[in-house]
């Protein structure tokens, strides 16, 4: 069997040649392995492809940064039945890599994920807010939503059989790559089995951004699973807004605070629902989700031009309420304006309208790359 180690690497000079050095390519011989090394080179400005170079390694170039674009260079160049993933930084413990794949070899996993948090971490490193807040919540979620049973959905030591790796359909270009590797594995039913491993403090500066990773990971896992981040809120938010609404018509309209409440939370749970269906929208159009068949009925052209006749039609209503309005406001000589209620039924009405017509348009672009779904 040949084994191919891929190793993105973005400024590491000083370090990666180490990493390099470190798997143990004599131990996999002895073990009837042939090993290739292959560090993609994500645009660096230093020297750290000549490094990787001179310690063995062979070296290819993906000039798109991003660390799922590196990956796929990657995947591309390797020819080994069995692919291990491993940061250039020093922090992962490839001198481990026979140990790594054992579950691959016995045939008991297609798809192995290291686990710090059941391993050890060294002081220095891992952050505080990653080791016990980032990492946690981003795991839970994870194993909430797709199953995945792991502990450390976002550790970067793993290894996958070549045949297993196929069946992927992986694009991401941006740290969301990590996420999206586990929950296509989980979707595949791939077997996953998890080996702690010993993380070590980095060399190097840190291309890491805590908030901003974060969010493309959990941005990710909207896309594939938007109903329980915007369309269970929104219904409720949504209600709420409605619910107030009506119970200040039908008490006091002079009640203002729960009228504008009540009219805040309509238009944000009502753009909730919208924004689920352009999430789920995208993951269909572009083959990264499969929709529900509320959202694909929307996709259709048909349900598309009744989205815009809504939107018109709210609009009508509440300009005809804000015009007459203005008109019983000038026959009182624009003295005080005793129809807030009315007012505020107007801007409510029109809002929707407005949302509703530019959802429209926004689902009808989608869809142009899609022609087959716009027939």
């Amino acid at each position: 069997m040949k084994i191919s180690i891929v190793i993105p690497a973005l400024n590491e000079e000083g370090i990666v040649g180490k990493t390099v050095k470190s798997v143990p390519i004599k131990e996999l011989e002895e073990k009837g392995f042939e090993t290739e090394i292959i560090v993609v080179d994500n645009a660096s400005t230093d020297k750290t492809a000549e490094e990787a170079s001179e310690a063995g390694a062979k070296v290819v170039y993906e000039k798109k940064r991003g660390y799922g674009n590196a990956y796929l260079r990657g995947f591309k160049e390797a020819k080994g039945d069995i692919i291990v993933m491993g940061d250039a930084d020093g922090t992962y413990p490839l001198n481990t890599t026979y140990k790594f794949i054992q579950p691959l070899i016995n045939e008991k996993a297609d798809f192995v994920m290291g686990s710090r948090l059941k391993g050890d971490i060294q002081k220095g490193a891992m952050p505080a807010l990653h080791r016990y807040i980032g990492n946690p919540f981003l795991t839970w979620m994870l194993n909430s939503l797709f199953s995945t049973g792991i502990s450390d959905a976002h550790c970067g030591m793993r290894a996958i059989k070549k045949e297993a790796l196929n069946k992927l359909p992986l694009r991401s270009g941006g740290m969301e790559f990590a996420s999206e590797m586990v929950i296509e594995a989980s979707r595949k039913n791939l077997k996953i089995a998890e080996i702690p491993i010993t993380y070590y403090p980095r060399e190097g500066e840190s291309k890491l951004s805590s908030f901003a990773d974060g969010w493309r990971h959990l941005r990710f896992m909207m896309l594939y699973r938007p109903t329980p981040f915007l369309l269970v809120p929104g219904l409720v938010v949504l209600l709420l807004g409605i619910t107030l609404m009506i119970g200040v018509s039908l008490l006091s309209q002079s009640r203002w605070n729960s009228l504008i409440l009540g009219s805040l939370l309509l238009i944000v749970g009502y753009q909730m629902l919208l924004a689920w269906i352009h999430f789920g929208a995208f993951g269909e159009t572009y083959g990264v989700a499969h929709s529900s068949d509320v959202i694909k009925k929307f996709m259709s052209y048909h349900s598309l031009g009744k989205e815009l006749l809504l939107g018109v039609i709210l609009l009508i209503a509440g300009g005809i309420v804000g015009v007459n309005v203005l008109y019983t406001w000038s026959a009182s000589g624009f003295g005080g304006l005793y129809q807030t209620w009315s007012a505020i039924m107007a801007l409510v009405l029109c809002i929707l309208g407005i949302q509703t017509i530019f959802s429209g348009i926004f689902l009808s672009l989608m869809l142009l790359n899609n022609s087959d779904k716009s027939d």
